[in-house]
C-alpha cells in the first residue's frame, strides 16, 4: 500500500438519485416522500430560461419548508455552468437563503479544476458571512471531453469535493457520439461504449476518497434496460444511479443494495479471519475459497453501505 492514502471523504448513502425540475413545486413535495436516498434540485437542464429565476425560489422555499433529513434524504441543488450568466446568483441566492439547509451543490460541466475552485470560494464566504455550521459539499458533474480529459485532476481537487457524476447525455454530445437512448446500448459498438468513461472515473474517485455515481437512463418505459446499465456501473464499483422518472428509483436501491447473503458473508469474513488472527494466520478458507486482508476490505465495504440503509430506513420509519 503506498504511504499515500485518501479516505473516502464522505459516506453518504447514494443508491439513487432523483432528479426533480425546481420549476416544478409538485414534484419537489412528491420527492421528499419518495423512497430515493438524495434528491438533486434542478435549475440547470431540465429548466427552460425563463422559468430559471422561479425555478430557484421555489427551490428555496422547499429547501426551508421542508424537513429533507428528518425524511432520510440528501439534498443537493444542481446550479447552472459557469459558462452562463445564471450561474453566481445561483450559488449566492441559494446559499444566502437555505446555505444551512442544504447537503451538497452538484456543479454542471465541470472541466478543469478551477471551476470547483471558484464555486468552493464562493460558499466559503457565505457560509462565513452567515456564520452557518453546516458544511455543504460539493459535487462535480463529468459531462465533456474535457471534463474526462482532467477527471484525475479534477478529482484531486482539495476541500469540499465529495463526489463526481457521470452526465452521459451531454458527454455523448461532447464526443459527438451517436447513441440511441440516454444511457443506452449502441447495437453498432461491440459491447458497453460507455464502460471507459464510467471506469476512469470510477477510479479518479477511489483514488481522491470520492463517491462515485452514475448519470440518467433516458427511456424510462425500459426498466430492464435501466437496470442492466445499473449493473454493469455497479461491477465497476460505482455506488448509485440517477433516476429521472420514480419509476427508476426502486430499481436503483434494488441494484445498489447489497443482498442479504452478500451482507451474510461478510460478516462471516470478519469473523472468520479474526478467528484466523487469534492462531497467529493472516489468511483463512471460507466456503472453499481462500480469504485474507482483501477480502476484510471488501467485506468492510458491503457493511459500510449496508449500515447506511439501515439507518436511513430507521429515519423514514420514525418520521
Amino acid at each position: 500500500m503506498s504511504h499515500t492514502i485518501n479516505h473516502l471523504k464522505k459516506l453518504r448513502l447514494q443508491r439513487s438519485e432523483l432528479a426533480v425540475p425546481g420549476s416544478s413545486p409538485e414534484m419537489i413535495d412528491k420527492a421528499a416522500n419518495s423512497a430515493a436516498d438524495f434528491i438533486f434540485l434542478d435549475i440547470e437542464d431540465a429548466v427552460a430560461p425563463p422559468d430559471k429565476e422561479r425555478a430557484r425560489k421555489n427551490i428555496i422555499q422547499a429547501l426551508n419548508d421542508i424537513d429533507w433529513r428528518a425524511k432520510g434524504k440528501t439534498v443537493s441543488v444542481r446550479i447552472n455552468g459557469l459558462d452562463t450568466h445564471y450561474m453566481y446568483r445561483d450559488v449566492v441566492d441559494v446559499m444566502e437563503q437555505a446555505g444551512d439547509r442544504l447537503d451538497t451543490i452538484l456543479v454542471p460541466k465541470v472541466g478543469v479544476p478551477a471551476d470547483l475552485y471558484m464555486v468552493e470560494a464562493m460558499v466559503n464566504q457565505i457560509e462565513m458571512a452567515k456564520g452557518f455550521k453546516t458544511r455543504v459539499g460539493l459535487e462535480a458533474l463529468i459531462e465533456t471531453a474535457l471534463g474526462m480529459a482532467n477527471v484525475e485532476a479534477i478529482a484531486a481537487t482539495p476541500g469540499r469535493l465529495e463526489a463526481m457524476h457521470f452526465g452521459v447525455a451531454d458527454y455523448a454530445a461532447s464526443n459527438k457520439a451517436r447513441t440511441v437512448n440516454i444511457g443506452g446500448l449502441n447495437p453498432d459498438y461491440p459491447g458497453d461504449q460507455w464502460h471507459f468513461a464510467l471506469s476512469r472515473m470510477t477510479v479518479a474517485c477511489r483514488a481522491y476518497g470520492l463517491r462515485a455515481i452514475d448519470g440518467p437512463f433516458g427511456d424510462f418505459s425500459d426498466p430492464e434496460g435501466y437496470k442492466g446499465a445499473a449493473r454493469r456501473a455497479a461491477a465497476l464499483g460505482i455506488e448509485g444511479k440517477w433516476a429521472i422518472h420514480p419509476s427508476q428509483i426502486a430499481l436503483a436501491n434494488d441494484v445498489f443494495s447489497p443482498p442479504e447473503k452478500e451482507v451474510t458473508r461478510a460478516r462471516r469474513i470478519l469473523e472468520v479471519l479474526k478467528e484466523a488472527e487469534a492462531l497467529g494466520k493472516g489468511a483463512a478458507a471460507l466456503d472453499g475459497k481462500m480469504i485474507d486482508a482483501a477480502s476484510e476490505r471488501m467485506a468492510r465495504n458491503v457493511l459500510a453501505v449496508n449500515e447506511a440503509i439501515e439507518r436511513a430506513g430507521q429515519a423514514q420509519a420514525t418520521h
